[in-house]
């Protein structure tokens, strides 16, 4: 247990350079509160002492503004920086290395039983207000970015973003952890600048046909003597 505390903590000085001192992350850390709140409900609720479990759960809730479902599974090195208005369902599972910000979370879309949130893979970093809704799976590496809601499954080290988020290419991840996410290519600016370049294509070839066109019918008018 100390050994993943310390881990835990490590974890905190290589993902925010905010963080300044060992007392300062234990205390000042609403995020790492949730994670070590959970990780006692999850063993209460694998326990089968599940009414314990969700009460102290709700309490996390209270004391962070993180709402983890104790059922969820979450890996190690879990990251939530920030953290307020963070919702995990129950059926989520995370891996490792995961990284996400204020505002995520990870949803159902059904009233069915079983899995009906979303597995999300190792070093996946996700954006404010990222939205992950249903049995969808985030690959690894992915990067999610902010205010995006993803409805499908990602493939791994992809980008998406948007509403529906949509793969918007492909990154090289550095490191365990690739906190670059503000690095967001544009594939409506891309689709924009395509058509344009195409447009100009075209209209160049359109002015090279009307100059033929010229060319052509000015023996004509020069015999008939009428000006075009």
């Amino acid at each position: 247990m100390f050994q993943r505390i310390r881990e835990d903590i490590r974890m905190v000085f290589d993902r925010d350079p905010a963080a300044r001192g060992v007392g300062e992350v234990i205390c000042c850390y609403p995020g790492l509160h949730a994670i070590w709140l959970h990780r006692v409900a999850h063993a209460l609720w694998r326990k089968r002492f599940r009414f314990f479990a969700r009460l102290l759960s709700h309490v996390n809730r209270l004391f962070t503004g993180v709402e983890i479902h104790p059922g969820a599974h979450i890996g190690r090195r879990f990251f939530i920086d920030h953290g307020a208005g963070v919702v995990i369902g129950e059926t989520s599972e995370i891996g490792d290395d995961v990284t996400i910000y204020q505002g995520v979370v990870f949803g159902g879309v059904s009233l069915k039983k079983g899995k009906r949130h979303p597995t999300i893979g190792n070093n996946v970093v996700i954006g404010a207000g990222g939205i992950v809704l249903g049995p969808v799976v985030i690959g690894d590496g992915c990067q999610i970015g902010a205010g995006s809601v993803v409805v499908t499954d990602i493939p791994p080290c992809t980008t998406a973003i948007g509403i529906p988020a949509k793969p918007a290419g492909k990154h090289q991840i550095k490191g365990s952890v690739d906190l670059d996410h503000h690095l967001m290519p544009d594939p409506v600016k891309e689709v924009l600048d395509r058509l344009m370049r195409r447009i100009e294509k075209l209209e160049k070839k359109v002015d090279g046909l009307g100059e033929a066109d010229k060319r052509r019918d000015a023996p004509t008018l020069k015999a008939t003597g009428r000006k075009r």
